[in-house]
């Protein structure tokens, strides 16, 4: 995005790569599965069938080194890859990873990044110094440093970004529509870039929030988009690490359907990020 994804460009990825997702072919890991479950009430009970989500895990390996193993759902891998890489800092544009092979276990799914020389020798230095497992909860699991959460992050941009009251209702609308696992499970998590007219291009869904954010970033980072005048939409709390990847990122504004924290609030700030809580009262604007 910007600089940070090695060239600007203006497709409109809803009519390039899909506006909500691109799928990954897997042979046995799915995003949802339905079970038999007992629906209990006071006029008794019944047999009924129930979609829920799966969490598998993700190995991240990179040229032959484990280096994260996260909680995710099992979709969009490709998508996944590019995102973790990009947010980690890992890699600065899609050029950077030469080959991703998506290889599927009985326990679990190897993502097998082959990075550039040059990137790699950034990769041994940070894997070095940290392996990550996290649940799909977590986002900075295994981090290396306490004093590395309080360095001053890049400004985003120069000035506010404006949004439009009437574009976030619009937004928000569209974004529950097009978010198709969670309308079968109610159980997992949306991001959402929307164009500066508040429309919807592109949803990436996950079981994990941050997973779902690197999810859309990673689709992003491979076409190389301009975050000048968009933002992102989220339908979790806007974390630290929300905020810390929007800013990576470079977004202008992050939209959470959920309340912030105060250390979010505090790191937007630093980096001139515009961040928003939607309420049912409104679009609050921090």
């Amino acid at each position: 995005m910007a600089e940070g994804l090695c060239g600007k460009h203006h497709r409109n990825p809803a009519s390039g790569i899909g506006g909500i997702s691109m799928s990954d072919t897997l042979k046995h890991w799915q995003p949802s599965h339905s079970v038999s479950a007992k629906l209990q009430g006071r006029d008794g009970s019944e047999a009924i069938q129930w979609d829920v989500a799966e969490e598998a895990p993700v190995a991240l390996v990179y040229n032959g080194h484990n280096h994260a193993v996260m909680l995710a759902s099992p979709q969009d891998l490709t998508d996944f890859a590019y995102g973790f890489s990009f947010s980690e800092g890992i890699i600065d544009c899609a050029k950077d990873i030469k080959a991703i092979e998506i290889r599927e276990k009985q326990q679990g799914i190897d993502l097998l990044i082959t990075l550039t020389e040059a990137k790699l020798e950034r990769f041994q230095v940070k894997a070095a110094r940290r392996t990550l497992v996290g649940n799909s909860s977590c986002g900075l699991c295994g981090i290396s440093s306490m004093e590395s959460l309080f360095q001053d992050p890049a400004p985003v941009s120069e000035k506010p970004a404006e949004l439009i009251y009437r574009d976030v209702i619009a937004a928000v609308a569209s974004f529950q529509q097009q978010q198709p696992l969670k309308k079968l499970n109610k159980s997992v998590h949306g991001a959402a870039w929307l164009s500066a007219g508040g429309d919807v291009y592109m949803v990436r869904e996950d079981v994990g929030r941050h997973n779902a954010l690197d999810k859309l970033i990673g689709a992003l980072v491979q076409h190389g988009f301009d975050p000048d005048g968009g933002s992102c939409l989220v339908s979790s709390r806007a974390s630290y690490e929300m905020v810390s990847k929007a800013v990576r990122a470079k977004m202008p504004a992050l939209i959470a359907l959920s309340a912030p924290t105060a250390f979010a609030i505090r790191t937007a700030k630093a980096a001139n990020l515009t961040l928003c809580n939607w309420s049912k009262d409104g679009l609050v604007v921090l």
